[in-house]
């Protein structure tokens, strides 16, 4: 591991920018769940989830991904509001869309985040590796393309002709480092050579670049961010296809199947050890263990702070060569926790909606309650000048007391209503 790395300024802010399947989840999710204890180490990690997802892709320039939205313009900025909040504590960033940034994004993202005070981190694993991890992704975001057409089209068509254009700048990973290079400059940027042998290396390797103690982060066991089987991507990208070709609004799939029926299925359902690996065929494995190797050898000699062995960038995982066409039939305990997962979303959206709908109820029986007192007490000053001698007493909390109970009982009626309600849709 690189030396000194506790010595980097106390103004420092941190970014990481990915790029995508090289453990950003792992560390987001450790960041995340150690929220509350960084302000006593002088850090804060920005955004209220795991990565702030909508504030990269507008710095960056990207659409939302399909089945999204943004619900606002101005994530960015409020991320960068959040930032410049944090005083007197360093802040840590951390998004993989950061990497899709071409040359003018990303001195703009380093600019409006500090200039010269930000320090970019990277987080690299053999290409070898990341193909089919890239690909089940994809897939999980609307894909149509098998495995060989993709792999066919990504390593051998212009970008222009492929179906995630951006797949290179993601993942030429020399061309990634030296992008961010030439705006931050050596001093300012660290790369991690993932390995994937020892689990602790990368959370270590953050504890180092920030300076927390040995420890501090601890992996975030409710999330499970596994790849999807071979059999279980092939699930999905057929239904991709019944789901376009059907011309459905693209917002129930984010809703119901990206953020429902996928987390869902991979955190409840795990295919055995030999199911679960995609193989890439020795071709694709070959060009990408060649472009790896490449990399190692450019990202060598920028005296860049690298944590790890440049070397496992050209590495080919053996167990991973292979044909990806056996097995594309999910088994049934997989079906059943697909089909849960969806349900599970359509009723957290209901319960959403429904409490949604409470607070606006309750809300507009406070407006109706404020503004029946406020002409109450109109009416009793009114009252009360015109006949003082009659009136001497009466104020105007007693002349609203029994309008404010109307309101209550308002609030009530709106609530049993609320309940009807769903007591007739369960039972239909």
């Amino acid at each position: 591991m690189a030396p000194g790395m506790g010595a980097l300024p106390n103004d420092t802010r941190f970014l990481h920018i990915g790029p995508f399947k090289t453990g950003t989840t792992a560390i987001q999710g450790a960041f995340h769940l150690a929220r509350p204890r960084l302000k006593e180490q002088g850090l804060a990690y920005i955004g209220s989830n795991r990565q702030p997802a909508g504030a990269a892709q507008q710095a960056v320039g990207l659409p939302p991904m399909f089945g999204s939205v943004h619900r606002r313009d101005s994530y960015w900025q409020e991320l960068l509001d959040e930032v410049e909040a944090v005083e007197g504590l360093r802040p840590i960033v951390s998004s993989e869309f950061f990497c899709e940034a071409d040359d003018e994004a990303a001195r703009r993202i380093v600019e409006d985040l500090g200039g010269s005070r930000v320090h970019v981190i990277v987080t690299l694993r053999p290409l070898a590796k990341i193909l089919s991890a890239q690909w089940q992704q994809f897939v999980q975001a609307g894909l149509l393309h098998s495995y060989e057409e993709w792999l066919d089209v990504t390593f051998n068509r212009p970008p222009s002709e492929q179906p995630i254009p951006t797949f290179w700048r993601r993942h030429d990973h020399a061309s990634l480092v030296s992008r961010w290079l030439e705006i931050v400059g050596p001093d300012n940027l660290t790369v991690i050579a993932v390995d994937d042998s020892d689990p602790g290396m990368l959370l270590r390797s953050f504890e180092e670049i920030v300076d927390l103690p040995g420890g501090f982060l601890a992996p975030d066991e409710t999330q499970s961010n596994r790849s999807l089987s071979y059999s279980e991507a092939e699930f999905f990208r057929r239904f991709n296809r019944e789901f376009l070709g059907h011309d459905l609004d693209e917002l129930l799939y984010g809703r119901y199947i990206r953020r429902g029926l996928a987390p869902h299925l991979k955190y409840h359902y795990r295919p055995a050890r030999e199911d679960a690996v995609i193989r890439t065929p020795a071709w694709a494995m070959e060009r990408a263990a060649k472009l790896g190797a490449e990399s190692e050898t450019t990202l060598s000699g920028l005296g860049l702070r690298i944590m790890g062995d440049l070397a496992v960038l050209g590495e080919i995982p053996e167990n991973r060569v292979g044909e990806p066409s056996e097995g594309e039939s999910i088994s049934a305990e997989a079906a059943a926790h697909a089909l849960v997962g969806a349900l599970v979303a359509v009723e957290k959206r209901e319960k959403s909606r429904e409490k949604a709908a409470e607070k606006a109820a309750e809300a507009a029986a406070r407006k109706a309650a404020d503004a029946a007192r406020e002409k109450a007490t109109k009416a009793a000053e009114k009252a009360r000048r015109r006949d003082p001698d009659r009136l001497p007493n009466v104020s105007a909390r007693r002349l609203v007391r029994e309008l404010v109970k109307r309101g209550i009982r308002k609030v009530g009626r709106a609530r049993r209503r609320l309940s009807r309600g769903r007591k007739n849709r369960v039972a239909s």
